[in-house]
């Protein structure tokens, strides 16, 4: 992308040169999208959080969506770790098996 890319985030008003920011960390990013999906779609991951209790007042919704969308950033986070711990094992034999492919029919016997 060149240095112009990273001009232009810089130039971003600070709320989004964060939000640009924290997507890269996987727990950051599963909340906002976990976030947009309730707001689209309505999905609880949570379906108690919907009723809060009543003292909360204007504050039970937003907060509801809110510890929602990190129940399902947890989710998230979890299922991209549990991917990692599987693939990086499955990555490291392959990587071996090739390399012991190389080394063994090699030309110069080596």
């Amino acid at each position: 992308w060149g240095t112009w890319f990273n001009r232009f985030i810089a130039a971003l008003p600070r709320p989004l040169g964060s939000l640009y920011e924290q997507w890269h960390c996987p727990y950051c990013a599963g909340f906002w999208i976990a976030l947009a999906l309730h707001g689209l779609t309505g999905f609880w991951t949570i379906p108690a959080l919907a009723t809060l209790p009543e003292y909360l007042g204007v504050t039970a919704i937003p907060t509801g969506w809110v510890l929602d969308a990190l129940a399902s950033a947890t989710l998230i986070y979890a299922a991209i770790i549990g991917l990692k711990a599987i693939g990086l094992p499955a990555m490291k034999a392959h990587m071996m098996k090739e390399d012991f492919m190389k080394s063994s029919f090699s030309k110069d016997g080596a």
